[in-house]
């Protein structure tokens, strides 16, 4: 038995108005997590890069194992 069944096993035995705080803190933990996902996004879209601008050139997303053993310090 997962948590949620746990949960919905042990809120059917309380009385109606303990059910609802239940139920409002349920809800209340939903819009939390909501608020936390969007902050997130806000921070990611709206973070400061200038400081990794300057490597913008050096990768190109494209990676060659081969090339990285193709140093003469490595042979």
């Amino acid at each position: 038995m997962n948590t949620a069944e746990l949960i919905y096993q042990e809120s059917k035995e309380l009385p109606e108005f303990d059910a609802r705080e239940v139920l409002d803190f349920v809800k209340f933990l939903k819009a939390k997590r909501q608020r936390l996902k969007i902050a997130l996004q806000n921070n990611i879209e709206n973070a400061d890069m200038s400081e990794f601008d300057q490597f913008g050139s050096v990768y190109d997303g494209q990676f060659d194992r081969e090339a990285c053993y193709d140093r003469p310090h490595l042979r």
